[in-house]
C-alpha cells in the first residue's frame, strides 16, 4: 500500500509539486463546480458584513483538493492558513496553543478531523461556537474555570469518513461540502494548466489519456504527468504525444481505467474466485492480503464510482462492467440470481 503509485494519498515528492501548480484564487480553481460556487458566495457575503466565514466541513476521498480551497478560502478573507491534522493534536492543550495564537479571520485547518480524540474534540465545541476557550486551573476543591476569548475564526475541517464524526462536532459546521471525483474533461484542463506552469510541451490527446487513467483525482494526474514528463525526456524528444504518454502509463502498470495490480486484483478475486460474489469484506481483504480498512477506504470507493463493484448486505457484488474488463463472460443465471443491476 505504501509503495502503491496511483494512491490518492500525498507521497513523498508531492509536496513541492503540489505547492507549486496549486490555484490561487476560486477563479484558477477547475473542477467541483457546486463547491467553489458556494464558498465563493459565502466568502464574499462574510466580508460585506465584515465577519469570519461560518465554519466549513469539506468530505470525501483524498487528493481533490481539500487543503487547496482551505488555502484559497485563507486567502479571499485576508487571513492566514493554519494546518494541522486530528492524529496530530494528541492532547487538549496542543489544540489550545494553536486555537491561541490566531488572528482574526485566519483559517484553521485541521486534516482528518475525524480522528480527534474526544478530549481535544471537547475544546472545540465552545472555540467554533462563541470563541471562546474553557481553562480549568487547579485540582479538586481549588479547581476553576476561565474563559479566555479567541480572535474570530474560521475552522475547515477535512475527512474522508464524514461517518466517523461524532454528531455534536458535524452540526457546529454551518458548511458541508461534499467532494466528488473529476470528471476527464476536468482532469484535462487541470494537466494543461499544469504543464503550462512546468513550461512541459504536450498536445491534448496525451493530456486526455492521463486524465482517463487518473482516478478522477488532481493529485493523481498530476502525479503521473510528471512521471510521463520523466519518459518523453529519455525515451522521447520531451514533447509529450499520445503515443508517449501510452508508453509511459503501461509501464506505470496504470492501464485504461486507471486500475493498478491490486485493483485487478480484487476484480480478479471477486470475478473469477467467487464466481462473481457475493464475498464479504473480510474474506476478499484474506484473499488478496490487504488490510480491510484500506480495501474499504482506499480500492473500494473507486471501483464503486466506476461501477465496477456493488455493495450489498451479502457482500460484494462484481457487475458487468467487471465481467468485460477482465474479458470474461458473466453466468447466464447472475444477474437474476443477485437481482441487482449490472449496469
Amino acid at each position: 500500500m505504501e509503495d502503491r503509485f496511483i494512491t490518492a494519498s500525498s507521497l513523498d515528492g508531492d509536496l513541492e509539486n503540489e505547492y507549486s501548480l496549486r490555484p490561487q484564487s476560486f477563479n484558477e480553481y477547475i473542477g467541483q463546480k457546486k463547491v467553489k460556487e458556494k464558498l465563493d458566495i459565502f466568502v464574499k457575503a462574510a466580508i460585506k458584513m465584515e465577519e469570519p466565514l461560518d465554519h466549513v466541513l469539506l468530505y470525501g476521498p483524498p487528493g481533490l483538493g481539500k487543503t487547496t480551497l482551505a488555502n484559497i478560502i485563507a486567502k479571499e478573507m485576508g487571513g492566514s492558513l493554519k494546518i494541522t491534522s486530528g492524529p496530530a493534536i494528541e492532547r487538549a492543550g496542543d489544540l489550545a496553543a494553536i486555537l491561541t495564537s490566531l488572528n482574526t479571520y485566519d483559517v484553521l485547518f485541521i486534516d482528518e478531523i475525524h480522528r480527534l480524540n474526544r478530549a481535544v474534540e471537547e475544546i472545540l465545541y465552545p472555540a467554533m461556537e462563541d470563541f471562546a476557550l474553557d481553562i480549568v486551573i487547579g485540582k479538586g476543591a481549588a479547581a476553576k474555570s476561565i474563559r479566555l476569548d479567541l480572535s474570530k475564526f474560521t475552522l475547515i475541517g477535512a475527512t474522508t469518513r464524514v461517518g466517523l464524526l461524532t454528531s455534536p462536532l458535524r452540526d457546529r459546521f454551518g458548511v458541508l461540502c461534499p467532494m466528488e471525483f473529476y470528471e476527464v474533461d476536468e482532469l484535462t484542463d487541470i494537466i494543461l494548466r499544469s504543464s503550462k506552469i512546468l513550461n512541459l510541451k504536450i498536445d491534448k490527446e496525451a493530456a486526455i489519456e492521463i486524465a482517463r487513467r487518473s482516478r478522477g483525482t488532481p493529485r493523481i494526474a498530476n502525479r503521473i504527468l510528471k512521471r510521463v514528463r520523466d519518459y518523453s525526456l529519455v525515451k522521447g524528444n520531451g514533447f509529450i504525444d499520445l503515443e508517449i504518454a501510452k508508453l509511459a502509463l503501461n509501464l506505470l502498470d496504470v492501464d485504461q481505467e486507471g486500475f493498478d495490480t491490486i485493483d485487478n486484483k480484487i476484480l480478479k478475486a471477486i470475478v473469477e474466485n467467487f464466481k462473481g460474489g457475493p464475498v464479504g469484506l473480510e474474506t476478499l481483504a484474506y484473499f488478496i492480503g490487504e488490510e480491510l480498512d484500506t480495501i474499504e477506504d482506499v480500492y473500494e470507493p473507486y471501483l464503486m464510482q466506476k461501477g465496477f463493484v456493488i455493495r450489498t448486505p451479502r457482500g460484494r457484488l462484481a457487475t458487468e462492467k467487471a465481467f468485460r474488463h477482465l474479458k470474461k463472460d458473466m453466468p447466464k443465471d447472475y444477474r437474476n440470481s443477485n437481482q441487482v443491476s449490472m449496469f
